[in-house]
């Protein structure tokens, strides 16, 4: 079996599996009547860690070793985790916590995303095509999670509006490139640089939204 078809098996078997995930879960963290306290989010999260290792370690391979096979499996490691950040950007807004509610969210994104991974492997790597998608799945989580900051009480919403904006202001320097300052340093760079803070108050917040949702869920237990 081409290597490709691996890649594509093995993405979405973990993303699908994620939206899947239930309150039935075995994660005994995860179950309502297991008589502990429980993250209704744990099981996405966990996938979305993996997608994230799995597209960064694979962006590293192609900034070294560029080939077609390593950006192929570059560009479809980086939609594949756009993607489901979107996806679980719509359920953790809009707090979505039933598994039907969550197959329904996310069976349909998902089929856009195998449609457009299985295009730039099998059809056409067409570049252009793949930023704007990538873009506009930006964009669209970006708008939910700013609207989101403005209507909660959650304590970490600042961290939220700080990764927001950064992450605007990132995508301007994929969208208008410049070349290397004195050979040294382009907009792509910056734009790698800009994920270190980035990514440590992002996942900084979802440290604090594990704590926040188990102390609600605690005192609704009492």
């Amino acid at each position: 079996m081409d290597r490709r078809w691996l890649l594509v098996i093995f993405l979405f078997g973990c993303v699908f599996g994620a939206t899947d995930a239930s309150e039935g879960d075995a994660d005994p963290l995860y179950r309502p009547h297991s008589g502990r306290t429980y993250y209704e989010y744990t099981c996405l999260w966990h996938i979305y860690g993996l997608l994230s290792m799995n597209a960064w370690f694979w962006g590293a391979i192609y900034h070294t070793r560029c080939f077609d096979l390593t950006e192929k499996l570059d560009h479809s490691s980086s939609v594949a985790l756009i993607g489901f950040a979107l996806i679980l950007a719509v359920l953790r807004t809009f707090n979505v916590k039933t598994e039907a509610s969550r197959v329904m969210i996310g069976a349909p994104l998902l089929a856009f995303l195998t449609t457009h991974i299985l295009y730039l492997n099998f059809y056409k790597l067409d570049h252009e095509l793949n930023m704007k998608v990538c873009v506009a799945m930006g964009i669209g989580q970006v708008l939910l999670w700013s609207v989101w900051a403005g209507v909660t009480r959650h304590p970490s919403r600042f961290k939220i509006w700080a990764v927001v904006i950064g992450g605007a202001m990132a995508i301007f320097l994929e969208l208008y490139d410049f070349p290397p300052y004195k050979g040294y340093v382009d907009s792509h760079a910056l734009w790698h640089a800009t994920n270190i803070p980035l990514a440590y108050l992002w996942w900084s917040f979802v440290y604090e939204d594990v704590e926040f949702r188990t102390s609600a869920i605690m005192k609704k237990a009492r």
